[in-house]
């Protein structure tokens, strides 16, 4: 018998590929059944077919379906505080003031964010259909706030350092605190935008509104059209098929070149 033993480094990479593998097919899985139930629920625009469908359906109501389409403000839109001609429908300000801190025992710097500011603002706004106007039939989308998703759109973010001084320098050393950087950024769901929500839809009057959901499930908008949306969750899954394949065959190909490796050793020791 040959005295040749496996290098513990090499079981543990065989395994950890192996490991691997069966990881990336889990979530490979997980996101198929999750591409799966995307593709089943029904999708429309706000036009006068959904209008129809809406008129005829009990308690003119459709529980679950994705309504895709521009976005409008139903009354004056927002205007950017920080760049010219940008109108949304939904804003979110924040303002970070960076500072450090002295830290008398460890005779150091500690820097952490503080005075953190946020406001938030809305107008009311519907999703209407290229090239149509709000006038025509439109669907109102009823508290966005409570829809989750990043649909807002990052259109303006700065960082201020701040400026040393002989007073700041003294205030440091009298409060053991001074100032780093002011950091601003505003979000915005912009007019104009693609945007496609999941959700509850029901008649009201001549129009449709948006809302959540009743059954418990996902107020989700994405801030893109529903067949990209689809692609994205596609790109996703292929990622992970293709990682548990790569793996799969790094693992599988270490453990062949071990095993002829083991097989060619002990045939030369006859």
């Amino acid at each position: 018998m040959s005295d040749f033993s496996i290098s513990p480094l090499i079981l543990f990479g065989v395994g950890s590929s192996f490991a691997c593998s069966g990881l990336f097919y889990h979530l490979y899985q997980e996101k198929k059944r999750e591409l799966i139930k995307i593709k089943e629920i029904p999708v429309f625009r706000p036009d006068h077919h959904l209008a129809t469908l809406l008129k005829s359906s009990p308690h003119r109501r459709l529980q679950y379906v994705a309504v895709e389409g521009l976005v409008e403000a139903d009354e004056k839109p927002l205007t950017s505080q920080f760049v010219p001609r940008c109108y949304g429908v939904l804003q979110k300000i924040k303002v970070v003031e960076h500072a450090e801190y002295w830290n008398a025992l460890s005779k150091t710097w500690s820097s952490r964010p503080t005075n953190r500011k946020e406001s938030t603002k809305s107008v009311p706004f519907s999703l209407i259909c290229p090239g149509s106007y709000v006038t025509d039939f439109h669907v109102r989308v009823q508290d966005p706030s409570e829809g989750s998703g990043n649909f807002l759109e990052r259109v303006y973010h700065r960082v201020r350092q701040a400026e040393e001084g002989l007073v700041n320098v003294v205030l440091q050393g009298i409060a053991g605190e001074r100032a780093v950087a002011m950091e601003e950024s505003e979000e915005m769901l912009r007019v104009g935008s693609s945007l496609t929500v999941f959700g509850e839809v029901v008649l009201e009057g001549e129009h449709g509104r948006l809302q959540v959901p009743t059954d418990g499930r996902e107020y989700l908008m994405v801030p893109t059209n529903y067949k990209s949306y689809i692609e994205r969750h596609e790109r996703s899954a292929s990622m992970w098929k293709m990682l548990t394949a790569l793996t799969g065959i790094f693992g599988a190909s270490v453990l062949a070149c071990v095993i002829y490796d083991t097989v060619g050793k002990d045939d030369r020791s006859k």
